[in-house]
């Protein structure tokens, strides 16, 4: 599938990078594998064991095969990946060790925030006290947990949020659920450092699009990209003047691959880049003029209403990752323009 596109191989290749070297023959643990970042990591790590012989041992986790089977079916006989079947929030039974762990598993539906809050909470919280405790009987293991830009919440006197910044989140609301749990999966990583040692930084990241989100999803750019694949009208349910950050999917596995292995233990860092930091409408606007389609606006039904955050400022300040020498390959155009392509080609396939 993904793996077999060109576009998609060549942006691989465009973000690989030497750091990546210390990956050779190291043992990786992905959770959440059939997700949008997820996959994409787990489609690195395989490009970098079939074109460099690198040798890495790919451990993926699937909630259910169906995942598996829809998403990787190029890998089922390679001798170097090794799907996980694993309810995440059930503790890890695993017989392997593991050098590296990226724990991306996470709900980031906005509609299941409004219908599912308390399967949400539990998703992060139990799922992320999983995973660290397979950190914690893999003493010489190092970890990345991916958290959001949700967990800085609403600060007006913000103009883009470094890592030390902190926002106002109405935890009375349902919508809470997400950042709500988020913040404490963050003090979580920071407990497990303090009482255990555990090697373990943090990743948050801001709005990640890219061809390998499932169109299921019910994020607003999913439901942009939806429109434009099918040649219709991207609808926008609001004003679209929600300022964010946005990176493309590539960018952002190199970013986290990047943290994994020079980022400190203990420290946080924004996955963000300027070209990706626009209002909604604008990123909306983009993906309308790659599609040759325009954009109009509906109102959201009450349902979907409670879904959507209400932040205005999400905007990150990424200064601190690029120090580790990290920057973006993709310009938005760019990212928006691949991942329409791709994701066109890849949907053809299906008919």
């Amino acid at each position: 599938m993904y793996i077999n596109n060109s576009q998609y191989t060549d942006d691989i290749e465009h973000i690989l990078t030497d750091d990546f070297q210390a990956l050779k023959g190291k043992k990786v643990l992905i959770t959440g594998a059939s997700g949008l970042v997820g996959s994409c990591i787990v489609d690195i790590l395989m490009y970098l064991n079939q074109k460099f012989d690198y040798n890495i041992s790919v451990y993926a986790t699937f909630s259910n095969p169906n995942s598996l089977e829809q998403r990787f079916p190029s890998y089922k006989n390679d001798v170097n990946f090794h799907p996980v079947m694993q309810d995440i929030t059930k503790p890890f039974e695993a017989d392997f060790e593991a050098d590296y762990i990226i724990h991306t598993a996470s709900n980031t539906h906005p509609q299941l925030y409004a219908t599912k809050p308390v399967e949400t909470v539990k998703l992060n919280v139990l799922g992320t006290l999983n995973v660290l405790e397979f950190v914690r009987k893999n003493p010489k293991s190092s970890c990345v947990f991916l958290s959001t830009l949700e967990v800085y919440g609403e600060n007006k006197n913000v103009e883009a949020f470094c890592e030390g910044d902190i926002g106002f989140v109405d935890f009375t609301k349902p919508r809470a659920c997400y950042p709500e749990s988020k913040r404490t999966c963050e003090t979580l990583c920071h407990s497990y450092i303090q009482e255990y040692e555990s090697d373990i930084r943090i990743a948050r990241l801001g709005y990640i699009y890219g061809p390998t989100v499932k169109m299921s999803s019910t994020k607003a750019d999913v439901q942009f990209l939806k429109n434009a694949l099918e040649g219709e009208n991207i609808i926008m349910k609001s004003a679209g003047m929600q300022r964010r950050s946005y990176v493309y999917v590539l960018d952002t596995a190199a970013a986290l691959l990047t943290i994994l292995l020079k980022g400190v233990c203990g420290e946080t860092y924004n996955v963000a880049a300027s070209s990706g930091n626009i209002l909604l409408k604008d990123f909306a606007a983009q993906i309308a003029k790659v599609a040759n389609v325009e954009v109009k606006f509906e109102l959201p039904t009450q349902q979907e209403a409670l879904g959507y955050s209400t932040v205005s400022n999400s905007t990150l300040d990424g200064s601190k990752l690029m120090k580790l020498g990290w920057g973006e390959k993709f310009s938005l155009q760019q990212g928006i323009a691949h991942t329409y392509k791709i994701k066109k080609e890849i949907e053809c396939l299906k008919i």
